[in-house]
């Protein structure tokens, strides 16, 4: 069903309706896996690599969720590298220094082998990331960023990337489009780990682009085609299967977050916590690595894992990864809150962290 011009229907419906097959006599009401490599000449698709029924499905809510066209791929990853692979030789990456591991990795391997310069900025400081836009070809940022937490003023720095020329990528995992929507803040394309809170429950792995300029949606396009990184069926249709709840899990997750924070602060044993006033994610900074450490290993509820998004609350010290940047503090453990009952989880939090603040008592 498609929403009336005059009555636009609500994120949390389109999440639910978008990509259905019609409402018509015996058709199903989810749109099935369509598991093919070869079709019958003829028609739109002709390969398996061109696309598939299961995609187009997730892509049209997806795209309609953020307000543009959407291509989805085989990881989040799969749709960085597809994104950082249209920079020409020599141009220039402006990044938040603290973002995405595998992207700050990935942009470490280019710049070593001469494909492209990289300057690494703070996003919150609005000045010094305007100054950096001059001769940038990519302007690329996360808010708020990963693990840190920090927050951009997201419209300014597009109008001054745009102004200089550049093209903005914002990486909208952590919010969603359902708390942040980068095209309509002119944005030239929304990037997701479809991994993390789109699908939602820690089974696929997926990625996706969103943008509304139809000459790079064709760019990118054609380059998936010949690339292929593409998504399988199946976790194409358990990503759609996912995303139909994801207002629901948003909204319970990020109420969860919020009060745990507050509780937080009020423990002797932050150093910091580290809470941007929505979505679900929290950093908090314990007294040194040990404290991390020991933390994360001393609940029952909270799971020690490295992904994020998913139903169940799970927690990991980020500096454990070696090319973490030595800017993150060594006691920060990044915490991706659930939609568990918020007394559980606080009540299995608080009896570690207080077994850290007075051991053997």
């Amino acid at each position: 069903m498609d929403p009336s011009p005059a009555h636009p229907l609500h994120p949390s419906t389109v999440a639910v309706t978008a990509g259905r097959p019609p409402h018509e006599p015996d058709q199903p009401l989810n749109a099935p896996i369509t598991m093919a490599s070869t079709y019958v000449a003829g028609g739109d698709i002709e390969y398996g690599r061109y696309g598939n029924p299961t995609w187009s499905a997730l892509e049209t809510a997806i795209g309609s969720l953020e307000g543009g066209r959407c291509l989805a791929y085989s990881s989040g990853m799969a749709a960085v590298t597809s994104l950082l692979d249209l920079v020409a030789l020599g141009d220039k990456v402006v990044i938040p220094r603290h973002s995405y591991n595998g992207t700050l990795v990935s942009l470490a391997d280019l710049e070593l082998r001469g494909r492209l310069t990289t300057t690494l900025v703070d996003v919150t400081d609005t000045a010094a990331v305007v100054a950096a836009c001059e001769d940038a070809a990519l302007v690329w940022f996360e808010s708020p960023t990963n693990p840190a937490l920090e927050v951009a003023d997201v419209p300014a720095l597009i109008a001054a990337a745009h102004d200089a020329g550049a093209r903005v990528v914002v990486d909208n995992t952590f919010l969603t489009p359902l708390l942040q929507k980068p095209l309509d803040l002119g944005a030239d394309v929304s990037l997701h780990s479809a991994t993390k809170y789109l699908a939602g429950h820690s089974d696929v792995q997926l990625g996706a682009i969103v943008t509304n300029d139809d000459e790079l949606y064709g760019v990118l396009k054609g380059r998936r085609d010949v690339q292929g990184n593409i998504p399988g069926p199946f976790e194409a249709w358990l990503a759609l299967r996912g995303l139909r709840t994801l207002h629901l899990r948003v909204e319970r997750a990020q109420s969860n977050a919020a009060e745990l924070a507050r509780r937080l602060s009020g423990h002797p044993l932050m150093a910091e916590v580290r809470y941007p006033g929505m979505g679900a994610m929290i950093s908090i900074v314990l007294p040194t690595a040990d404290h991390a450490d020991l933390l994360v290993r001393a609940t029952s509820l909270w799971v020690d894992a490295t992904s994020l998004g998913g139903v169940e609350s799970t927690f990991e010290r980020r500096r454990r990864w070696k090319s973490e940047p030595v800017s993150i503090p060594e006691g920060l453990v990044r915490l991706s809150v659930g939609i568990e009952d918020v007394e559980d989880l606080w009540a299995d939090l608080s009896q570690a962290l207080d077994e850290l603040s007075h051991p053997g008592g």
